[in-house]
Order: C-alpha cells, then structure tokens, then sequence
C-alpha cells in the first residue's frame, strides 16, 4: 500500500494542482499538510517587525480555511502544523509509514533547500516535485541556461505551449481518521482582498465581467482605484489561483470581446511573473546578495533613522509617504507605486536595497520571492535590467499620477513630514 504525503507551500488549491492530481491518482491513501514556519512569526534578520503582517497572516488563514473546506468535501482533511518542515515531515513519514512526498518546487532557495534536506534524509521515500504555479515546464523554461534579460526570456517564451489546467477525477482514502481541528482562528477581514481559492476565482469571475481588460495597458500605472489593475497578484502567490487559471480567463475573454494591446499586455505581465520565478530559481541564494546577480555593485547603506522614516511614510517626499501609508493600512500597492518607493529608498535615501525587500516581504499580501526580490536587484541596479537600475524623479511621479494631490490627502502622505537626517552616523540628534 502506498502512501503520499502532499506537502502544500505556495499552492493552496485543489484546482489546476497537477501535482496534488499525481498524487491522487497514484497514491493508495493520502495526507496532507501545511507548515507554518517559525520564521513566518518572528523577527527577520532586518529587522522590520514580527514576522509578517497581521494583514498579510490573516490573507494566509483566511487562504488555509478555503483549502480545508475544498479538501474536506472531497473526503481529505488538511493537516497544518506550527513548526518547522524540518521537524514536522519526518514524524508525519514514521507515524504513518508515507512512501512518498509530493511538494511543488518552490522558487525559494531556503524552501528548496528544505525539500533537499528531507530527500537525502529518507532515502526509501520518493520524493516527486513538479510546477504547479507557473505557465511552463522547467524543460521549457531551460532553467540552467536561463536569459538574463527579461527581453529574451520573453521572446523565446511565446513560441511554448501552455501547460494543460488539471483535474483530478477520484480521491484516494485520506491518510488521517479524524479531522483535526485547524489550530489557527479565521480572523475578520481587514484588507482590501480576503484569502482563499473562494474570494480568488470570485475576483477573476467578476473582473472580465467588466471591460476594464481592455483598458489595462492605460490604467495599469494608477496607484489606486478599482479594476485599474487586475488584482490576481495576492491569489496567484498564495497559489490559491494559478495563472493557468487566468490565462484561460483570458482567453475566453477575448474570444468573446476581442483582443486588444491591453488584453495582450495582461499576459506581457503575467510573463514577467513567470520570468521572475525561474530567475529565483536559477540564481538561489544571489537572489538575496547585496551585488545581486549582475555586474553592478550595489552602494546602500543602513541609515536606521532614515528606513524607519522610509517604512512608517514620514520621508520629506509626500507621495512616498503616502504610498508606504497605504501599503500599511491596506497590505497592498500598486506596480507603479513599488517603483517609486523602491527608487526612493535605493536613491534618494541611500539604502541598502535588502531592507526594503525585507519590509515588502513582511507586509505585501502578493508576496513572492521571485517577484518581489527580482525587482527590488532590477531598480537597485544588480539585477537583469541591462540599464543598470532605475531612478525614478519623485516630483515628476507625483505630477504624472497625482497632480492634484488626491491619493496624498487620502494617505495623509503630507501629514508628518520629517527631514532627510535628523541624526548623525553615530546616532546623535542634528537638531
């Protein structure tokens, strides 16, 4: 009898889970389990708060809740555990004699080094992993030999064929007798976005019901308002979406309203997701490197006074303030909003770019190791942008995307401004 052990990271769904449909289909009985780290909960080695956000721990519950009642009406029972993979794996493969371990690949280096360590500690256990969040293969991605612009990737990108979406027709027997309780409380939703496959494909359903597809390439750059983006980004790094699952919104879209640049540009951005994920992949620990993964060196710092400035939106520059402001109180911001403040904090601030990376990490709902670090090397200057970084010229941002002034009165972006230093290298107060 064989039994599999899924072992669920940044894909939390049943739906479009090629990996979990391998599993049950090969499997005599099933388990399955998510790991809820400790790093998750504490302090991270910058140093910018307890763990995530409340706003981003509550998306991750509300995201866990969604999948035990998917799982449970299949007659399968999810396991989550507070601890380390490293400690609750190998009691789970003993307690119930698991024959093999299924686990997405992560783009993380730490999260694959987990499934490494695991692998050669259990050589009798098969472990299987496989894609479950990208568009394509890793054969087809050539991860070794992987562009190191996003210009080429692209370009080779659009002659592959999507993955097929997946579904699985039978479940094997669940592994556990008895359901356990979820050891996590759903907490009432706070954000802009609630968690779960639920609210995820609700979103997708009611987004191309509009038309705002077809103005995407012209709105995209807003920094706030309704359906200016698309909004898929928090669903698609839980995995409680896949982007199989969009592509193929998408396309019923468009053969039902025609195609367009913008609708085109939906899956241009969709790409670059895609590109960033096999960048964290082949690039590992560099993607956490303060030189990055180029040529270019890196000239940040660390300026307590100024990062705390920079995170609590208390900058001398308005619109900065008002965009982290929001970014605080909602666990979001826009693609063009990241830019500015990213640029803000590596040029203006002279920051060590890691430290606004880190800050993202701990409070964006859609946070994905890829995505999120990859961009932050890209405005830094050591990452894949063959210009060698971005600057971006806050008076003209602001003058471009809020010439009234409405977003920073929103934020209270111009409430508590404080000057560039008011502290010397040695912590002494300037004033």
């Amino acid at each position: 009898m064989t039994t599999a052990l899924y072992w669920f990271g940044d894909d939390l769904r049943i739906d479009d889970n090629p990996l979990l449909q391998q599993a049950a289909r090969q499997a005599d009985r099933l388990l399955c389990i998510y790991c809820v780290e400790p790093f998750q909960l504490k302090t991270n080695r910058y140093t910018t708060g307890s763990g995530m956000s409340a706003l981003r721990w509550q998306f991750l519950v509300e995201s866990l809740h969604d999948l035990t009642d998917d799982l449970n009406q299949v007659g399968q029972v999810l396991l989550v555990e507070i601890g380390s993979a490293l400690d609750v794996i190998p009691t789970l493969i003993v307690r119930y004699g698991v024959t093999d371990v299924f686990r997405s690949q992560s783009a993380g280096y730490w999260e694959q080094q987990q499934a490494d360590v695991l692998a050669a500690r259990f050589p009798a256990v098969q472990f299987h992993d496989g894609n479950n969040r990208t568009l394509f293969s890793a054969q087809q991605a050539q991860q070794d030999t992987l562009p190191d612009t996003f210009s080429k990737f692209r370009r080779r990108a659009e002659r592959w064929a999507l993955r097929p979406s997946a579904e699985i027709a039978a479940w094997p027997k669940c592994a556990v007798h008895r359901q356990p309780a979820l050891p996590l409380k759903s907490p009432s939703s706070l954000s802009y976005a609630k968690g779960g496959s639920v609210a995820g494909k609700a979103h997708l359903k009611r987004y191309f019901r509009t038309a705002a597809a077809h103005t995407y390439k012209e709105t995209r750059n807003a920094l706030d308002g309704a359906f200016t983006s698309t909004g898929f980004s928090p669903w698609l790094a839980s995995g409680s979406l896949s982007p199989i699952q969009v592509m193929e919104a998408l396309a019923r879209y468009e053969s039902e309203r025609g195609a367009n640049e913008s609708t085109d540009w939906i899956r241009f951005e969709l790409l670059w997701r895609e590109y960033f994920h096999w960048y964290a992949s082949h690039w590992r620990e560099k993607l956490f490197a303060l030189n990055g993964v180029g040529s270019g060196s890196a000239k940040g710092s660390h300026y307590g006074y100024r990062f705390k400035a920079w995170c609590e939106g208390m900058t001398p520059y308005p619109l900065v303030n008002a965009l982290m402001n929001q970014l605080k109180t909602t666990g979001f911001m826009s693609n063009r909003g990241r830019q500015i403040v990213a640029s803000c904090l590596v040029h203006e601030l002279a920051l060590d770019w890691r430290l606004g990376a880190a800050y993202f990490e701990q409070q964006l709902l859609d946070y994905d190791v890829g995505s999120n670090w990859g961009n932050w090397q890209y405005i830094a200057g050591v990452g894949c942008d063959p210009r060698g970084g971005r600057h971006f010229n806050i008076a003209k941002q602001t003058e471009l995307f809020d010439p009234k002034g409405l977003f920073i009165k929103q934020w209270h972006g111009d409430k508590t401004m404080l000057p560039l230093d008011a502290v010397d290298a040695a912590d002494w107060p300037l004033y």
